[in-house]
């Protein structure tokens, strides 16, 4: 069998994890990269009885030099608590691990996937956001750290193949849940989860009609890999996420239905920057791909609040 090496920076965070187990699964060989900043050896320890399987300590900010076939660049924290913890880290990783995973695909013309966001469109002014929308981002702000460095990824992604000839592919995930997620990375699912099976007041900030998609990491890892699988000549961007869309009070009573939880609901004032709404178009993802998302909400909050349960447990 002719095994593809590939490499997966922030192979064990929440997504980067359920991305080497399905890459493993599928007969490849996976170098796992990651510097535990938000990613955790929990994630992928059950992986490391397959012979195939590599985890490695390394921070992408310096330089990384391997062998490989394709590199999933998904190195950097994602939700607020973690980015904004220490705001020039959160950006040196976006844009210095850019430019050496770049680099280093370039010398071994290798494909690279972008792992980018829809952070990209800031506050959208355009719903749902298609990706010919450029986005209504402050770059000054407290989340700039995470959005704009993010918006530079794609620029050097953009740059390195249209100079260099490199293999792109960027992806713009939307909002993703499951099972992996940290219990204390401040992401509205979690926060809501872990709140409910303590018992806590479940904290939503504003008035909670705020509206986000929520797609399941299955559904987002199948994605990334039939991008990954496309031509040289479709390179994304493309959004993928869940077209359905909830308000916070929804995901909320949802999240008390399903865990029989008797918290109450607190309201505090909405952080500045938050996006009023959050949707995709995944139109091209559909057309490209031939993908969309199949695991509904109340299906994956089931499977999630089931992780965080044993995990409060443990």
């Amino acid at each position: 069998m002719n095994r593809k090496k590939i490499l997966v920076t922030g192979g064990a965070g929440f997504i980067g994890s359920h991305l080497c187990e399905r890459l493993l699964k599928e007969g490849n060989e996976v170098l796992c990269l990651d510097n535990y900043f938000t990613g955790s050896k929990e994630n992928v320890i059950h992986l490391l009885e397959n012979p195939y399987f590599e985890l490695i300590r390394h921070d992408v900010v310096h330089p990384f030099h391997v062998d490989v076939d394709e590199i999933y660049n998904l190195a950097c924290p994602a939700s607020p608590v973690h980015y904004q913890y220490n705001a020039i880290k959160t950006i040196k990783t976006s844009v210095m691990g850019a430019i050496n995973m770049l680099g280093l695909a370039k010398r071994l013309k290798a494909k690279v996937l972008q792992a980018s966001t829809s952070e990209v469109y800031g506050d959208p002014h355009v719903h749902p956001q298609p990706e010919s929308y450029w986005g209504n981002v402050n770059p000054i702000g407290i989340r700039s750290c995470y959005d704009e460095g993010k918006r530079c990824a794609e620029t050097l992604f953009m740059d390195y193949h249209r100079q260099n000839g490199v293999k792109i592919k960027i992806v713009r995930i939307f909002n993703t849940y499951g099972p992996n997620m940290n219990p204390a990375d401040g992401r509205v699912v979690s926060n809501f989860i872990v709140q409910a099976l303590k018992g806590e007041d479940i904290t939503i900030y504003g008035d909670g009609t705020q509206t986000r998609s929520f797609q399941y990491v299955d559904d987002l890892v199948e994605a990334m890999i039939r991008m990954m699988g496309t031509g040289d000549s479709f390179i994304g961007p493309v959004n993928t996420g869940n077209p359905g869309e909830f308000t916070m009070l929804e995901l909320a009573n949802l999240i008390l239905e399903l865990t029989g939880s008797k918290s109450k609901l607190v309201f505090r004032p909405l952080p500045s920057d938050d996006p009023k709404q959050r949707r995709p178009d995944i139109s091209l993802a559909k057309e490209k791909l031939g993908w969309e998302p199949k695991v509904p909400l109340r299906e994956g909050l089931i499977k999630t609040i089931a992780y965080f349960d044993d995990k409060l447990k443990q």
